[in-house]
């Protein structure tokens, strides 16, 4: 019985939950880039590439929440997977009705 409960903790060691120090840097992360939206809708310079910039800056807040607190980096490849390929399927969707419906257009 003692085998059993040293592979638990040899799996456990392997796929450990990241510390509350992470968590609080990654938490640090965000507010850091939600400021930065915050930031360039309200800079006129950047009117002219808002929606990329937010639509950026909104992936990788939605990345690092996925990863993180949703706890799918340490998870199994398989869910990364079944998460991902739905999500990279929905994004290429969602990009071509754009173009296709002029979102992109270079003239205003």
């Amino acid at each position: 019985m003692s085998g059993g409960h040293a592979m638990q903790d040899q799996k456990s060691a392997e796929h450990g939950h990241p510390t509350a120090a992470v968590y609080l840097r990654v938490a640090a992360v965000l507010v850091i880039l939600t400021v930065l939206e915050v930031g360039v809708f309200y800079v006129p310079q950047f009117h002219g590439v808002l929606v990329p910039v937010l639509l950026f800056l909104s992936a990788v807040k939605f990345t690092l929440v996925v990863l993180f607190y949703m706890h799918l980096k340490m998870d199994s490849p398989f869910f990364t997977f079944l998460f991902g390929g739905p999500l990279l399927l929905a994004t290429a969707v969602i990009l071509a009705l754009m173009f296709l419906f002029g979102a992109f257009t270079l003239q205003r």
